[in-house]
């Protein structure tokens, strides 16, 4: 079992069943995931941990590409756009969505002193609707950052 967010889990299907949910929902809404995108995807979610846009480039550069950082940059945008990875504002990096069968409003939890990122949701996206709904306002994307210490890093003495 391998560490996912804050969890451990079977890692031998989980990539392909999110590749699966990502190119089920791309049909779905005409989306074209090209097979660079495709390929950053499954290497976020290969490595389930935030990545900055030139590590992802190493990764490719490893595989055997010669991409630019434009290439990196614009299949991060698509993933992002259309909510199969998130940014993680505080890292300064990307995350794979860990559902990504249907759009919502993560709330990514930040553990200070691994870095490690899971994926959650809460009820804010509600109350976040409601108060942007009473100044006449329409989210149309969010993503809640918490910081703080994961179980991991907690049950190790400083």
């Amino acid at each position: 079992m391998t560490p996912i967010g804050f969890e451990t889990h079977d890692h031998s299907d989980c990539i392909e069943s999110a590749l699966a949910a990502t190119d089920a929902r791309c049909a779905d809404e005409g989306l074209q995931l090209t097979p660079i995108r495709r390929r950053v995807l499954a290497i976020l979610l290969r490595n389930h941990r935030a990545m900055g846009a030139y590590e992802i480039l190493d990764v490719l550069r490893d595989d055997g590409l010669k991409p630019q950082p434009p290439v990196a940059y614009r299949a991060l945008d698509f993933l992002v756009t259309h909510g199969f990875a998130h940014r993680v504002e505080r890292l300064n990096a990307f995350v794979a969505c860990s559902a990504p069968e249907k759009r919502h409003a993560p709330v990514l939890l930040i553990c200070r002193n691994c870095a490690a990122v899971a994926e959650t949701q809460a009820d804010s996206d509600a109350a976040l609707g409601q108060a942007a709904a009473g100044t006449g306002f329409t989210v149309e994307s969010a993503v809640l950052e918490a910081e703080g210490l994961c179980p991991g890093c907690q049950a190790t003495p400083a």
